[in-house]
């Protein structure tokens, strides 16, 4: 996305200004002391701003950034070029980067100029995990003294930065069950040590020769092995709950933040193994993504899930269940995020588990946010804690009834999600 066209504008700064009064000042003084000296320092004072102004670009300046996010975990370091036509001017550009929301600075914007082109680079810090969005920074072209500058315009896309749990790389590995028949599935009498043959893939290090294809390798050019059904892993469906809860509306958006970053991560994981993927997010009304795989796929999703935000109203229950057969599969086994903070979060869960989608629930948990706003005496936040984490597990143990869940808690782990997805495929509805 390119920035607008910006018109080559002359803006004063302040200091110009000051020059300004200060050269009034001397010329005024040289004239009621009638002496030359303070007149003949006023005179360079008023001709610098115009000297910057008529040495400077006589066109609108473009510039072109390429940056890039790089990192683990919570640590962000964004690096960044650039360039700007004509190439000259790059040495006087001065650049400002916005702080994007979910992200905190860790250091100072650090630029290293050169003879056309300025590196740079920003490091930032995600408090938990999060999908940001930098967009490209203000750039303006100042005069060496400082008293004049233009804007100039900056063509570059958004950067996106994702953090989420480093064990959703793995959550791909986890079986599920395998419920649909994808295109091209065809019954074959070659049973293979994992199962029905299902189709090729490119070979990858640690797969046995035995299970390289050598006739389609020859015709291919390239090694190619076989693949069997019950090497890939099930269908899964992502449902992000973003009805608004008596939380508020910012700590809705918090939680709903969470969610999102989970989500993008588990998809990625699933669709890595070939597994088919569908996106779901529930607010007045059911907005879905078919089951799919492959990178136009891979695109939609990550678009969907990124621009999910929270809904100002929102429906009944049942209206999701009902709307989610529209779209998807009975069967599938679902991944629900919600905040289990009221009535209607237990009765998606049930209605979901009903209607016959197996449901695993992560909830996000509002406790570690309102720990760290609390401002109360020490006795009597300890109390407080405790109530609050009573209640929160009060609230987790009735969800159980319909389905498992995974209290999230700890938002930089995710480690036993794993577990529930797989205590989810022995409680499968009746269909």
């Amino acid at each position: 996305m390119n920035a607008p066209e910006v018109p080559p504008n002359l803006v004063w700064r302040r200091r110009t200004l000051l020059l300004v009064v200060v050269a009034l000042g001397l010329f005024v003084a040289g004239v009621v002391r009638r002496t030359p000296v303070p007149v003949f320092l006023a005179i360079p004072l008023l001709v610098a701003p115009l000297a910057a102004a008529i040495a400077g670009p006589r066109r609108t300046i473009r510039s072109a950034i390429r940056w890039e996010a790089t990192g683990s975990g919570p640590d962000v370091q964004v690096d960044l070029t650039l360039t700007s036509d004509p190439p000259a001017l790059a040495p006087d550009l001065e650049i400002v980067v916005a702080q994007p929301p979910g992200l905190k600075l860790s250091g100072p914007f650090e630029t290293r100029r050169e003879a056309d082109a300025i590196r740079g680079n920003l490091r930032l810090t995600a408090p938990e995990p999060t999908i940001a969005t930098l967009v490209p920074p203000s750039v303006t072209w100042r005069d060496p003294l400082g008293v004049v500058e233009r804007p100039v315009r900056v063509d570059g896309r958004p950067l996106l930065v994702e953090r989420y749990p480093p064990e959703l790389l793995e959550m791909g590995a986890v079986r599920l069950e395998h419920t649909l028949a994808v295109p091209g599935e065809t019954p074959s009498r070659f049973i293979g040590s994992s199962g029905e043959f299902y189709g090729l893939r490119e070979a990858a290090p640690g797969d046995p020769l035995r299970r390289v294809n050598w006739r389609a390798s020859a015709r291919a050019g390239r090694l190619l092995t076989n693949e069997y059904l019950l090497d890939r892993t099930g269908d899964v469906i992502l449902l992000l709950d973003a009805r608004p809860t008596g939380l508020g509306a910012a700590l809705d958006g918090r939680l709903l933040g969470l969610s999102r970053a989970a989500a993008l991560g588990i998809t990625e994981a699933f669709l890595r193994e070939k597994s088919r993927v569908g996106f779901a997010a529930f607010g007045e009304f059911l907005e879905a993504i078919p089951l799919g795989g492959g990178r136009t796929h891979r695109v939609r999703l990550r678009a969907a899930i990124q621009s999910t935000v929270r809904s100002a109203t929102g429906g009944p229950a049942e209206r999701c269940a009902i709307s989610m057969r529209r779209f998807f599969p009975l069967g599938v086994t679902t991944i629900a995020f919600t905040s289990l903070a009221e009535e209607e979060s237990f009765d998606l869960v049930h209605h979901l588990r009903r209607r016959g989608y197996p449901v695993a629930v992560v909830s996000p948990s509002a406790l570690p946010v309102l720990s760290g706003a609390r401002t109360m005496a020490s006795s009597d936040e300890q109390l407080q804690r405790r109530i609050a984490r009573l209640a929160r597990r009060a609230q987790v143990a009735r969800a159980w009834r319909d389905g498992p869940v995974l209290d999230w808690d700890e938002y930089w782990s995710l480690g036993g999600l794993g577990d529930v997805l797989r205590w989810t495929g022995q409680r499968r509805p009746n269909r």
